[in-house]
């Protein structure tokens, strides 16, 4: 019977990690009667000797950790196991050393809070230690395989929309087109979804391969019935329009959005001012709707570990929590369906997404 569970979050930050770290270890505590350690920065933490771990104590776990941002257990988007960087600039691998640092917690379980990456490094990790490993799915990307929602999309979209509010009285004032840049590395979950919340004119997203001409064109239709202003979302990842003679010339300093708002300007002769959220999209008090979904996952990843069903993720479907081999979740992103519901729905409300259609 598992007794000692540990938990990590791994990978960039996002809100909701607290919620989550907080609902595993008291339902470990009140369903199960088990103790939890927090194991700090991420798998950093189990190179330190004595390993860098805490005990999580459920009458210091208040409501209150649920609203904070971040993770206080510290995370890491570096250090791969396998392949980590030395000073000296050359590779090492130090799973070893990691999995040395588990044995020394004396952990029955573990529990790993990360995006697709992280989770497939640390079932990879495990899978010589014995110790039965659970992942629950955190991203402002969303872009984890077999589960509608992660941890920290909900308030990345939510913190998208409040800026595409704030940037639209802003454009009408001064009679500007206003490109704001959102996270998305592989994917415009969050760009089309804050799009259509945000009521953007254009958005911009890699699952859809777009054109600076046919974005002119529908700025350029929308100031011919009176619009003097528009609202344009561009993922992080949607790429560049081959438009420029000389790529290389054209080079945004700061990305897609500093680059797309000097040729819309160039282009349509109006102003154009680029806004980079970037790291503002983590940074916050999670959402109603985050902290709900990071309390079932943790609930329900304790729970997979009681059943004896290690080597699974757990995952919110069709408004339930269900449970995914690990194995049909790493190494396969989901992307935005470009025939899908919010792909259908821009298109219905007459937002651009920059191609023919």
């Amino acid at each position: 019977m598992t007794k000692r569970i540990g938990i990590l979050t791994s990978g960039g930050d996002c809100a909701g990690l607290n919620a989550t770290i907080r609902a595993v270890a008291l339902r470990a505590h009140h369903g199960h009667g088990w103790t939890t350690v927090g194991v700090r920065y991420g798998t950093l933490g189990l190179l330190e000797r004595p390993v860098e771990a805490v005990p999580l104590d459920p009458d210091r776990l208040s409501a209150a950790l649920a609203r904070q941002g971040g993770t206080f257990l510290g995370s890491t988007n570096r250090g791969d196991p396998f392949a980590f960087l030395m000073p000296d600039g050359s590779r090492m691998d130090r799973s070893g050393e990691m999995l040395d640092g588990l044995k020394q917690l004396r952990l029955d379980g573990l529990i790993g809070v990360g995006g697709d990456g992280s989770l497939a490094i640390l079932r990879k990790l495990l899978a010589p230690s014995g110790i039965p490993f659970v992942g629950i799915p955190k991203t402002i990307d969303n872009d984890v395989g077999h589960t509608e929602r992660a941890v920290g999309y909900s308030t990345a979209v939510a913190i998208a929309t409040e800026a595409l509010d704030r940037l639209q009285p802003t454009g009408t004032s001064h009679e500007r087109t206003m490109v704001l840049e959102v996270m998305g590395r592989d994917a415009g979950h969050i760009a089309i979804a804050a799009a259509i919340a945000g009521g953007a004119d254009v958005v911009l997203i890699p699952e859809v391969r777009w054109t600076l001409e046919n974005v002119v064109a529908h700025i350029a239709r929308l100031r011919a019935v009176g619009r003097t202003s528009a609202l344009v979302v561009v993922a992080e990842a949607a790429g560049h329009s081959d438009e420029a003679a000389d790529p290389s010339a054209d080079a945004p300093d700061h990305g897609v959005g500093e680059w797309l708002a000097k040729r819309l300007a160039r282009a349509t002769g109006a102003e154009a001012r680029a806004t980079v959220l970037g790291h503002v999209q983590r940074g916050a008090m999670p959402t109603a709707e985050d902290r709900l979904l990071a309390s079932a996952l943790g609930v329900r990843a304790v729970d997979l570990l009681a059943e004896g069903k290690g080597d699974h993720m757990v995952a919110w479907w069709n408004r339930q929590v269900i449970d995914v081999p690990l194995s049909k979740v790493v190494g396969r992103s989901r992307t935005v369906d470009p025939d899908g519901t919010l792909i259908r729905t821009a298109r219905a409300l007459g937002i651009c997404l920059g191609d023919a259609a």
